[in-house]
């Protein structure tokens, strides 16, 4: 099966960590590269397209679609909000004979890494300090009081398994977290 031979980017971080930045630079930069878009249950944000950033569907929908096997993986990552990676978007990227950029949470990432160990490169984006992620989700204006601090504690933990991916780079510096990104997704892309 193509999967078997297909090769895989997956880039993961706690939310604010820089994860889609450094993704979006490297889909500039390398035309192999295609956004393997999730589907997911949230509202979009005010700039978010449907089918571009993420296909937003129901509940409902994400539910009857985890019952037919559709994801490769899928998380409710947030209480009542659901992410994931359907198993048509890799392949639609594979068809096009171009490598998924997988940007998904920490949990997603190990599960995906799991099935594909031998075409996989993952890559883990470390923020500088839980308090610069902190200042980041504020800065974005789009968090309750509650959500942000979900969403950190989430971070801390996610942390914890930074060692689980092949690379880890730490974004203190955005310039200088994309140039390393791109010389790792280079040699990947290069490699046989």
């Amino acid at each position: 099966m193509q999967e078997t031979t297909s090769k895989l980017l997956i880039i993961t971080a706690p939310s604010g960590a820089g994860k889609t930045s450094i993704t979006r630079h490297l889909m500039k930069k390398f035309p192999q590269l295609a956004f393997s878009i999730s589907a997911a249950t949230r509202e979009p944000r005010k700039h978010e397209q449907n089918g571009r950033d993420y296909y937003f569907i129901s509940t409902e929908e994400f539910q009857t679609r985890i019952q037919d096997d559709a994801f490769v993986e899928w998380e409710m990552v947030y209480e009542g909000k659901y992410y994931g990676t359907l198993k048509s978007e890799l392949q639609r990227i594979w068809q096009n004979a171009q490598i998924p950029v997988l940007d998904i949470d920490v949990k997603g990432a190990i599960h995906v890494q799991g099935l594909y160990p031998k075409q996989t490169l993952s890559v883990f984006i470390e923020p500088p300090s839980i308090e610069e992620l902190k200042r980041r989700l504020e800065s974005r204006g789009t968090e309750t009081e509650d959500s942000l601090q979900a969403r950190i504690n989430k971070a801390s933990y996610e942390i914890s398994f930074k060692h689980s991916f092949h690379e880890v780079i730490m974004n203190d510096d955005l310039q200088k977290a994309c140039a390393r990104a791109e010389e790792i997704v280079a040699a990947f892309i290069a490699a046989p």
